[in-house]
């Protein structure tokens, strides 16, 4: 039994992602722990991996996380607007010119660049208000930062603005399944880090990985992702998986409902091209959401839904709407529910991709139905 809420306020679609919030909340609360004294940021650009951010926010922030973590500002203003209280932080890069719309919003933001600086100081005079700040370091991502060379000099110019409010420093692992890489970027970030004053800073390196493989020192934050939402990243360390990953709990399942049944005989194919062509008489089962709602087509004849306890199999190229199942072997009716999304990761191998895009591949045309555990 579960209690059930909506987001939007006029559903008329037959399949729906749902979200368990109570899943989310223990997922925080292992996170939590693992993170001992430190803070805790969850990250939830994307729409919170397709979670929904603004819905999930709340319970996030009621289970333990200190900070949120969006990619730009529009995003923060989302949540703002959605009377969002908490610090966030715009990881990604914030064009200059926009540095005065994140001031006005209260979000901390990213910098790297003389011209943040500098966009910064324009923002102080126009407005009296300091912007506030995380400088981050290029370690070995090669995406965004300020070089490790030139880091030190660039966070001690920082701390002499007195019309900027720095409140940490951090770097990005690139490849945290990889401890000998890992540990190049560490060294990288400890040289920085020791040439710095970082009383009253935010130190932070480690994503979901980092967190359950690494014990990093000069930090006092770590950045959860992935973990949140119930899901395990990429990792060459079995012992991190046995001790946390198990007892995450996904957050996301896709469902839908029957909308047709009917039988077909021996000899006949299913959908466009006929991929699937019955051997003996088949019960079909029709549920509508398809490669428009992010259920790639690649998927086709190759994944598995759960109906009424049992395993049954997608059958039949997806369709842009609609795909099938044979549901032969179970005792069923138009309205019976089928859960789709059963196992993220055996999505992703079967896509030849990492559990991240089957979350936020599925399309905003889908509603958002937020549950919680009875009991």
């Amino acid at each position: 039994m579960k209690n059930i809420r909506q987001s939007q306020a006029n559903i008329h679609r037959d399949s729906w992602v749902e979200i368990n919030l109570d899943a989310a909340a223990h997922n925080v609360k292992l996170l939590r722990s693992a993170a001992s004294d430190k803070k805790l940021l969850a990250v939830v650009k994307a729409d919170a991996y397709g979670h929904g951010s603004v819905m999930l926010a709340p319970t996030l922030l009621a289970s333990g996380v200190d900070m949120l973590g969006v990619a730009s500002i529009d995003e923060g203003v989302d949540l703002r607007d959605a009377k969002i209280n908490a610090e966030i932080l715009v990881l990604g890069a914030v064009p200059v010119w926009a540095v005065e719309s994140a001031v006005r919003a209260d979000l901390t933001i990213s910098i790297f660049l003389t011209e943040h600086i500098d966009a910064c100081r324009r923002a102080f005079e126009r407005l009296g208000i300091k912007p506030k700040v995380h400088i981050k370091i290029d370690t070995g991502m090669n995406r965004i930062g300020v070089t490790h060379e030139e880091a030190a000099a660039f966070i001690k110019a920082v701390q002499a603005a007195d019309f900027i409010e720095l409140r940490g420093v951090f770097t990005h692992l690139a490849c945290a399944e990889n401890h000998k890489k890992t540990e190049a970027q560490i060294e990288k970030w400890r040289a920085v880090i020791e040439q710095i004053d970082t009383d009253d800073l935010l130190l932070h390196v480690a994503n979901t990985a980092g967190l359950l493989n690494y014990d990093i020192a000069h930090t006092n934050m770590v950045r959860a992702g992935i973990g949140v939402y119930g899901l395990m990243p990429e990792s060459d360390s079995p012992a991190a998986e046995i001790v946390l990953g198990a007892d995450l709990k996904p957050v996301m399942s896709l469902k839908g409902r029957i909308v047709h049944i009917h039988k077909i005989g021996a000899g006949e194919g299913v959908s466009y091209c006929h991929t699937f062509t019955a051997k003996t008489p088949r019960k079909i089962a029709t549920v509508p959401i398809g490669y428009a709602d992010g259920v790639r087509r690649e998927l086709s004849n190759k994944i598995f839904g759960t109906l009424n306890g049992q395993k049954v199999a997608q059958i039949g190229n997806i369709t842009m709407d609609q795909l099938m199942f044979d549901v032969t072997d179970v005792d069923t009716q138009p309205g019976d529910v089928i859960t789709l999304l059963g196992n993220v990761d055996e999505w992703a191998r079967i896509l030849d991709t990492i559990n991240y895009t089957i979350l936020c591949g599925l399309k905003v045309r889908l509603p958002r139905v937020y549950t919680r555990d009875a009991g």
